[in-house]
C-alpha cells in the first residue's frame, strides 16, 4: 500500500478529532485573514483621510513658529527658495511631496486677507482636500509612495516642479490667475472669472475652491513667482510645506532635514502624523493577538489529535514498525495528515475570512473592502507550518515506539 492511500485512510477514521482540529485551524485562519484584509483597507482609508489634512512637516525661518505662520504674521522672516533644491538633492526617504510658499497679509474692502504665493503643480498635489469638484488639479498622494531621491534640478520652478510628481497636471496657474478660499470669495463677492485687485495687479480668478475648514478658506493663492515680483522679495520664502511619510518621520526625518537645513526652523504637526501611526500600529497589532491566539488553539488542537491518535493505535503502529516500516516512513504519514490538514484549512480560512471581511468591511470600518490574493500564501504558509509544527512531538514519540513492547499491551 502506498504512503499517500495510508494518509488517506487516515484521515478518514476517527472523524470526529480531525473536524475539531480542522475547525480549529480554519477558524483561525479566517479570523487572520479577515482582520488583515479590513485592516488594509482601512490603513488606505485613514492615510487618506489623514492626507486631506495638508502638510505635517513645516520649514520655517529660524526665529518663526507654527502659530506664526498661520497668522501669516512672519514680518520678514523668511527662508531661501533655494532650500527646495537642497531637501530634494539630499535623498531624504519618505518626502512625498514640497509646496513652497510665501505668505503676505493684504487688506481688501477693510478686510484682512493673505495672500499666499504657491507653485501651482505642488500645491495642486499636496491638497487632496482641494480635488472636490476640481478640475485643474492632480489626484491625492498617498504615504509613502513616492521617492524623492535622485530628482535632478531644474529652472524656472526650480526643482519642486520634478519632486514627487504622480500625475500630470492637467492645466496649470498663470501669472495673473488666482484661486480663492471659499470664505475670502464670500466675503470678496468673488466667482470664477471674476477679477480681484491686488497692489495694482488684476488677478482673473481661477477657481473658488471648496470648503475645506482650514487656513485656505480665507486665503488667495497666486502664482509665487508673481508675488515674489509684486512685492520685490527675490527667490524666498515663508514656509515650505511637506508631505512626509509618518512611518519616515518616525524613523529619522526630522533629524535629516536639520541637517539638510541648520539655518532653518523644522517642525512637524505632530497631531497628525502620530494620529496615523498610532492608527495603524493598533490595527497591527491587533491581528498580531489573533495571530497568537490561533497558533496556541490551533497548535494545542491539532497536537492533542496526533498524540491521541498515536496513544489509540500503539498496537498498530507497533504492527506497522515490525512488518518492516521504518521510521522515515512513519514519519511521512503524520506529516502528511498534517499536510493536508494545514493545506485545507488555509485555503478555506483564506475564502471564508475574505468573505467575511468583504462583508463586514462596509458595515464595521464604513470602506469598501476587496480580497487579497497576497494573503492565500500566507494563510497557507501559517496554516501548514503550524500543523507541522504540532505534529512534530507525537510523530516523533510514534517513530520512537519498540513495537514488541506495543505488541504485548493488552
Amino acid at each position: 500500500m502506498r504512503t499517500i492511500d495510508i494518509i488517506l485512510k487516515e484521515l478518514c477514521e476517527r472523524k470526529s478529532q480531525l473536524i475539531t482540529s480542522f475547525i480549529a485551524i480554519t477558524l483561525g485562519i479566517t479570523v487572520i485573514v479577515g482582520i488583515k484584509t479590513v485592516t488594509h483597507f482601512s490603513e488606505k482609508a485613514v492615510a487618506r483621510e489623514l492626507d486631506n489634512l495638508g502638510a505635517n512637516v513645516l520649514v520655517l525661518p529660524k526665529s518663526a513658529t507654527v502659530s506664526d505662520y498661520y497668522s501669516a504674521d512672519l514680518a520678514d522672516a523668511e527662508v531661501p527658495e533655494s532650500y527646495v533644491d537642497k531637501i530634494t538633492a539630499s535623498g531624504l526617504q519618505g518626502v512625498d511631496n514640497l509646496s513652497p510658499k510665501l505668505t503676505i497679509p493684504v487688506r481688501l474692502k477693510e478686510r484682512r486677507f493673505i495672500l499666499t504665493g504657491i507653485l501651482p503643480k505642488n500645491e495642486f498635489k499636496g491638497k487632496p482636500a482641494w480635488q472636490v469638484g476640481g478640475d485643474i488639479f492632480t489626484k491625492p498622494m498617498g504615504c509613502g509612495a513616492v521617492d524623492v531621491a535622485g530628482v535632478k534640478t531644474g529652472s524656472d520652478d526650480s526643482a519642486l516642479d520634478k519632486a514627487a510628481v504622480r500625475k500630470e497636471v492637467i492645466k496649470d496657474l498663470g501669472p495673473r490667475e488666482a484661486i480663492v478660499g471659499f470664505d475670502a470669495a464670500q466675503l470678496l463677492g468673488l466667482k470664477r472669472g471674476s477679477v480681484v485687485s491686488i497692489k495694482n495687479t488684476d488677478f482673473t480668478v481661477r477657481k473658488v475652491l471648496p470648503q475645506t475648514g482650514t487656513v485656505d478658506d480665507s486665503r488667495i493663492f497666486a502664482h509665487l513667482h508673481t508675488v515674489q515680483d509684486m512685492y520685490g522679495k527675490g527667490k524666498v520664502l515663508s514656509a515650505i510645506e511637506i508631505i512626509g511619510c509618518c512611518k519616515e518621520i518616525s524613523k529619522g526625518l526630522i533629524t535629516g532635514l536639520n541637517k539638510a537645513l541648520p539655518d532653518a526652523r523644522v517642525v512637524t504637526v505632530s497631531q497628525i502624523a502620530s494620529t496615523q501611526l498610532k492608527t495603524n500600529n493598533m490595527m497591527s497589532q491587533f491581528s498580531l493577538v489573533f495571530l497568537v491566539i490561533i497558533v496556541l488553539v490551533g497548535g494545542v488542537s491539532i497536537a492533542n489529535y496526533m498524540f491521541a491518535n498515536v496513544q489509540e493505535r500503539r498496537k498498530e503502529i507497533g504492527t506497522l514498525i515490525a512488518i518492516g516500516m521504518s521510521p522515515r516512513q512513519l514519519l511521512s504519514i503524520f506529516y502528511g495528515k498534517a499536510l493536508i490538514l494545514g493545506a485545507v484549512g488555509g485555503v478555506i480560512g483564506y475564502v471564508l475570512g475574505t468573505v467575511l471581511a468583504i462583508w463586514l468591511g462596509p458595515r464595521i470600518a464604513h470602506i469598501p473592502v476587496l480580497p487579497m490574493p497576497a494573503l492565500l500564501g500566507w494563510a497557507l504558509l501559517i496554516s501548514v507550518a503550524l500543523s507541522l509544527l504540532a505534529t512534530a512531538i507525537p510523530a516523533k514519540n510514534a517513530a520512537g515506539l519498540d513495537p514488541a513492547a506495543t505488541l504485548m499491551e493488552v
